[in-house]
């Protein structure tokens, strides 16, 4: 047997078991989580109200406020929910939202919604009736669809309708 072989096989086994134990060890992921219980930094909040029904009809209800400004209130049964939830933001700024929730889904109200923006400016009115041109256009030839699948007969094409000039209408 040749001894260098040996030796170079043996560097690869070293080197595949030091590569598996680097490969094993425990990665660092940061510091533990520290417990709520032992960190000083959290205000401790006092719940003021907590008032909560389940009938036996399935309707229920929820009356719940806190020190801080947190306001929840709610009732319902399997049909739907309504209610509202309000609280006080660090600026102090406060957000209030009222909502329904059934069988159209939830519908959120609050001034704190974004509201998709206006469309810019009006549709001029040739837009519109190049619109309702196409539109016209698009039913004339359902219906000459539906004549010929219908009629077994053949005929060459009928001209098709001009568009009519546009109409600008400017306004200073």
């Amino acid at each position: 047997s040749d001894p260098a072989g040996q030796n170079n096989i043996m560097k690869l086994l070293v080197l595949a078991a030091l590569a598996a134990v680097t490969a094993a060890a425990p990665q660092g992921y940061g510091t533990a989580p520290r417990s709520l219980d032992s960190d000083e930094s959290f205000e401790h909040i006092s719940t003021l109200r907590d008032v909560r029904f389940h009938e036996d009809d399935g309707t229920n209800s929820l009356d719940f406020e806190t020190e801080n400004g947190i306001e929840i209130t709610q009732s319902g049964d399997s049909e739907g929910m309504q209610g509202s939830y309000s609280f006080t933001h660090p600026d102090g700024t406060v957000t209030h939202l009222t909502y329904v929730a059934n069988e159209n889904g939830f519908q959120p109200q609050s001034s704190a919604l974004p509201v998709a923006p206006a469309f810019p400016h009006p549709i001029p009115d040739f837009v519109l009736e190049q619109i309702e041109f196409a539109r016209q256009q698009r039913r004339d030839e359902s219906s000459e669809e539906t004549l010929r699948s219908v009629s077994n007969s053949y005929s060459a094409p009928r001209p098709k309708r001009e568009a009519p000039p546009p109409s600008y209408a400017y306004s200073a």
